[in-house]
């Protein structure tokens, strides 16, 4: 089957760099707002029989979701052959349990509406959690960012002079995983009391990091509001340089001032989410593109080649 790659308005120029590096054009769509502020979508040219895939993150506002879901359902009523969403930041992603009575289980919703809409396989990047996956009835491929970052602290930085370290503890296999690859490091571990949503203490880290440079590596960096405090505390305990790997970068409230006041170096995020303007007008956040690694997995996809020895 023929490869069409269409990019929805939430990750235009990421589905843009895809097809560069895949040496192809972005499939022609047009995307029509009206004055009450619903959409149209709609393919400009014919994909009958052909392999779709739709870049579209599906960070807020829910516009971005509701798009992805018009055009799987376009695609659908279009006899496309094969529709796969690629989603490159699964929004609700952290809502994926009743953590308390009477609440929606966000995540499994979004992932049953995603499938009913009509897509056939799945291609994201650093689900929040790995378990995810099982949410929906339908293929996934859940890629890392991983290699990316790696290579690049290789590039610029000596990855001896490092201790890896887990904001909390749903991060520390993350942490694991990155030591592993960085000559085995040494791994450090942050505990931490959820308050209130978007907001948390620092309890205590474990691990020595006196003297040390640290990488802290997360999979979502929002308000900021944990990484910052966990900075706070490395400092107290002796560490040198402190920088983040943070695969999405939503920068929500007033993280990017925050940070810019933190004692933190560097935050480093991939373009799975196109940075807000204040957060690219910042001297202390810089943007690693991710579209290498997504253009490489569609190649492998659309060859039946493998996907997972990309990690090994």
């Amino acid at each position: 089957m023929e490869l069409k790659i269409f990019g929805g308005q939430a990750s235009c120029q990421l589905a843009e760099k895809i097809c560069g590096h895949l040496g192809i054009g972005v499939g022609k769509s047009e995307f029509v707002k009206f004055s009450d502020k619903e959409f149209e979508v709609r393919y400009s040219e014919n994909i009958r029989g052909k392999e779709i895939y739709i870049v579209q993150s599906t960070y807020a506002p829910a516009d971005n979701f509701m798009e992805l879901l018009l055009w799987l359902d376009a695609a659908e009523r279009a006899a496309a052959g094969s529709i796969t969403a690629v989603i490159p930041y699964f929004g609700w992603s952290r809502q994926d349990r009743k953590a308390r009575s009477r609440v929606p289980i966000s995540a499994k919703l979004a992932a049953n509406a995603i499938a009913l809409a009509g897509a056939q396989r799945i291609l994201t990047v650093d689900l929040h959690s790995a378990q995810l996956q099982g949410f929906f009835d339908l293929p996934v491929d859940n890629l890392y960012a991983r290699p990316v970052f790696v290579d690049f602290l290789k590039k610029i930085f000596n990855p001896d002079d490092f201790v890896v370290m887990g904001p909390d503890v749903g991060a520390a296999k993350l942490a694991e995983s990155y030591a592993q690859r960085l000559n085995g490091r040494p791994v450090a571990l942050a505990y931490k009391t959820r308050l209130a949503p978007n907001q948390a203490k620092i309890q205590r880290i474990v691990g020595d990091v006196q003297g040390k440079n640290v990488l802290i590596v997360d999979d979502i960096i929002d308000t900021a509001g944990t990484i910052i405090g966990v900075t706070d505390k490395l400092k107290e305990m002796g560490a040198k340089d402190i920088y983040a790997f943070c695969t999405h970068g939503l920068f929500s409230g007033s993280a990017v001032p925050n940070i810019e006041k933190s004692q933190l170096s560097k935050v480093f995020v991939t373009d799975s989410v196109p940075l807000k303007e204040e957060a690219a007008k910042s001297g202390k956040i810089e943007v690693i593109s991710i579209s290498a690694l997504l253009a490489e997995t569609i190649r492998r996809a659309h060859n039946n080649e493998s996907i997972s020895s990309l990690f090994e």
